[in-house]
């Protein structure tokens, strides 16, 4: 039997009212999850994944942190590290926007929603998705890259404002030390003073050793021409795994946008031994009274001196691509 014209509209409307409150339902209940977590991750299993993600009418983007609770073990993968950075990712983004309802941060556990894993066509962890509305199958949306890993929850930060457009705000990182630890380390310092005058006055103290301030002065350097603080700030890994190969560590990272710390520290200790070289040279081999030892040792100095050099200049074309040509002065042509 034909629909009339006139009953047509009204289905429609009916039909898009339902939708519309079937919509609002699971906005409702997401943000009931939402409220139960402290840091506003919400928990997906098989089940809630089915209601949430692969409903058609879904109005809002979901951020899936995929975990697996038996690879915590394997250091290489930094799974723990990731899933608290992803925890203070969503809460940055509750604090920014504590009425938003665009999207939604959730973790899936490996051994709880294996048949998740298989519909997102996840192989390997670390491992975080972006479900968009548009998005009508899961294994449609889109994966985060590891070079978003690279500096953990702000690098993550990019990566969700640059594909939804959303503000995530300031990560909040709890601070290394709570108020109680603080007060009993000022109970010890005020008790330790009279001890460290009576050491002053003496001249007994470590600030009175020479060797340590050698020692001091070699740490300064190496961690300067490491990269220590470009470490420290920008949260850089100590290496990352291949992304071709998961049972594989990348030391050294193609690229100049990024450093790996273990590069960093690679070619610091290179700078590092040359320093120690010259300083030996100027200041130990000057005294030695035998000729052919001071000779044999500046041998030695000079080719282990080559062989960092090129190694740095190596590594630096590797990397950049840029190269450093030798040439000749010209009154030697």
């Amino acid at each position: 039997m034909a629909i009339s014209p006139h009953h047509l509209l009204p289905l429609l409307l009916l039909a898009a009212a339902a939708a519309s409150a079937g919509a609002n339902n699971l906005v409702g209940e997401l943000e009931s999850l939402r409220s139960r977590s402290p840091s506003g991750v919400i928990h997906l299993t098989d089940t809630s994944v089915t209601r949430f993600l692969s409903s058609s009418t879904r109005p809002y983007s979901v951020l899936v942190f995929f975990d697996a609770t038996s690879l915590h073990s394997k250091s290489d993968l930094h799974l723990p590290q990731l899933r608290r950075e992803f925890a203070l990712l969503s809460a940055a983004f509750e604090a920014n926007n504590p009425a938003s309802s665009d999207l939604f941060f959730a973790d899936i556990e490996f051994s709880e929603s294996q048949h998740s894993f298989s519909q997102f066509g996840v192989n390997s962890l670390p491992h975080v998705r972006l479900i968009r509305p548009e998005h009508s199958r899961l294994a449609d949306s889109e994966q985060m890259d590891q070079s978003h890993f690279s500096r953990l929850a702000d690098s993550m930060v990019e990566f969700v404002e640059a594909r939804t457009g959303l503000e995530v705000g300031p990560i909040t990182r709890p601070p290394l030390v709570s108020r109680n630890q603080i007060i009993l380390l000022v109970i010890m310092f005020l008790a330790s003073i009279p001890f460290g005058i009576k050491r002053i006055l003496q001249g007994d103290t470590l600030l009175h050793d020479r060797r340590v301030w050698m020692a001091g002065a070699l740490f300064v350097y190496f961690f300067s021409v490491s990269g220590g603080m470009y470490g420290i700030i920008r949260h850089t890994p100590m290496f990352i795994t291949d992304r071709a190969d998961p049972n594989k560590l990348v030391f050294f990272y193609q690229g100049s946008g990024m450093q790996l710390g273990a590069e960093g520290f690679a070619v610091g200790s290179l700078y590092t031994l040359v320093g120690l070289m010259i300083a030996v040279v100027t200041h130990l081999l000057v005294k030695v009274e035998s000729l052919q030892t001071q000779r044999f040792a500046m041998v030695a100095v000079m080719i282990i001196g080559w062989w960092a050099v090129r190694k740095v200049i190596f590594l630096d074309n590797w990397k950049t691509g840029y190269s450093i040509h030798t040439f000749w002065p010209s009154s030697w042509r």
